[in-house]
């Protein structure tokens, strides 16, 4: 059983389902807390400390795919999609926006509980393995697991997007990266087709650390994409 009030955050608008998945959770240890709105879900996350998400696909005000997606900018909670629909496009559109796990309706609770234990490992490994790989380039040092930049000590205030390119940029150092590679690495879809929100949070990080340091990291190529150099 959970040692460390592991919070299960359960988004289902099925009354009795979501009630019947709190008592069971609990039983085996793990607080929870239940939201059936969509858009109240969101909010939720972004104000309160969650450690898993179960997160129904039909749910009201904001279907389960579109609050996954827009979590995934923010957070990388490990999220389990719930739903009543067994269909492979459906699964695939989940786990492709960055759920980690996809369980259908009806399963077994001890199916269930399997999945939220092995998410919380799997996270719980990645985070380990994330506080031991700090990165960098010249003065400059990257946290991966609490999304924080430094130049000779001092925090750069990123967003997270601008935090995932840099990140992206830096990991990949000394390697000259074209704006349809980043597009995909870092938001991890085409957007659509247009490539100048690559040029737009470059400018957006250059301001933040090239030219508040007076240092350049981030070189662009003509006609390419952009290299941060050693």
């Amino acid at each position: 059983m959970p040692t460390d009030n592991t919070r299960i955050f359960i988004v289902e608008d099925e009354w009795k389902i979501a009630r019947f998945l709190q008592i069971e959770l609990e039983h085996e240890g793990f607080e929870t807390v239940i939201e059936a709105s969509g858009r109240n879900a969101l909010d939720r996350v972004m104000q309160e400390k969650f450690d898993l998400i179960l997160l129904d696909v039909m749910i009201p005000e904001m279907d389960g795919i579109e609050v996954c997606r827009r979590i995934r900018e923010i957070s990388e909670i490990p999220i389990i999609m719930v739903t009543a629909k067994d269909d492979i496009e459906d699964k695939v559109k989940g786990l492709d926006i960055g759920a980690d796990d996809y369980i259908t309706k009806p399963f077994a609770t001890p199916e269930l509980l399997a999945r939220i234990r092995a998410s919380l490992r799997k996270h719980k490994a990645g985070r380990k393995e994330l506080a031991k790989s700090e990165i960098g380039v010249k003065n400059l040092v990257l946290f991966p697991n609490c999304y924080e930049a430094k130049v000779n000590g001092q925090t750069i205030e990123l967003t997270k997007k601008e935090y995932d390119l840099l990140e992206y940029l830096v990991r990949n150092k000394n390697i000259v990266l074209d704006r349809e590679r980043v597009l995909q690495e870092v938001w991890g879809y085409e957007y659509l087709g247009d490539t100048n929100v690559v040029d737009v949070y470059i400018r957006y990080i250059r301001s933040k650390l090239d030219e508040r340091f007076g240092e350049k990291y981030i070189y662009t190529v003509r006609g390419v994409g952009y290299v941060v150099k050693d």
